[in-house]
């Protein structure tokens, strides 16, 4: 079946789908995205996806180019058009095309980009065996809380993280851990789960904050700090959230071996809890 896209008002199939090569994302990286996932032909924390999309815009200056209702129904015609019962929404707004200038151009129209990917969600086979983590030099810029289009420094540390063998990078700054090369990082001490708290520092991930209500209605204890990586070496359990990934058990760091190299019970209970929340609150 061939895929279809969404560019600027117009669905086409996605390889004639174009945009032009003095849009400011291509040029400069002048814009941001987001990913929400699919479960059962639905979106999973869309609302959240949406008001980070805006809180993105407006830190960078970009008008959004269409409403929230219109937003929404390109994300269920795509979903609808390319037959995904579980994947991803990927979507991308640029400041738009203008003559090749740092400043901002007066008269650019916002660009507005998005495509599906169908993936194995839910019962991803490596849930069951758990991530295999290198840690990495976080060289990024200190906008991070911004969900830009620039990322490569993304992409070295988790080229990094597969040349190695790995499935993510953990980025570390002056010995403490930052976030993941696409994903928001946590360990498991004596029953509490720690993760570096919101800042400029990382992304505020919508599925961190699903999953960190979720664990305290259940009564699990949160410890929102920053940590080494020598306390991850040392933790219990170790994961990662995304909405790609949903909670992903953490079994190896940099070739050793975190609890006793398997997913650990909070992880696993979280990815459930999480999994379950999705299904039932998606739209």
């Amino acid at each position: 079946m061939t895929r279809i896209a969404y560019v600027n008002g117009e669905y086409s199939p996605l390889e004639d789908a174009k945009i032009s090569i003095l849009d400011r994302g291509f040029l400069f990286a002048d814009g941001v995205y987001e990913v929400a996932a699919v479960l059962d032909g639905k979106l999973a924390d869309y609302a959240g996806h949406v008001a980070r999309l805006h809180r993105s815009l407006g830190e960078l200056q970009i008008a959004p180019p269409v409403g929230d209702d219109e937003l929404l129904e390109i994300h269920r015609e795509l979903v609808k058009r390319n037959a995904v019962d579980e994947g991803l929404v990927y979507l991308q707004v640029t400041r738009g095309a203008g003559e090749r200038d740092f400043p901002f151009p007066k008269d650019a129209k916002p660009s507005l980009v998005l495509f599906t990917q169908a993936k194995n969600l839910a019962e991803a086979p490596i849930a069951a065996t758990g991530y295999k983590v290198k840690t990495v030099p976080d060289i990024r810029w200190a906008r991070r809380d911004i969900k830009s289009v620039a990322l490569l420094a993304q992409v070295l540390a988790k080229q990094a993280a597969a040349d190695s063998g790995c499935n993510e990078a953990w980025m570390v700054e002056d010995g403490k851990v930052t976030e993941g090369g696409s994903s928001n990082a946590y360990i498991i001490k004596d029953g509490r789960i720690i993760t570096r708290p919101v800042s400029n520092k990382i992304l505020s991930g919508i599925t961190r904050a699903s999953v960190l209500k979720l664990a305290a209605e259940r009564d699990m204890e949160v410890e929102e700090r920053v940590f080494s990586v020598d306390e991850a070496l040392a933790a219990d359990e170790a994961f990662v959230t995304a909405a790609s990934t949903f909670v992903m058990p953490v079994v190896e760091i940099d070739g050793k071996m975190i609890g006793g190299g398997q997913p650990g019970p909070v992880a696993r209970r979280l990815r459930e809890i999480y999994i379950d929340h999705a299904r039932s609150s998606a739209i």
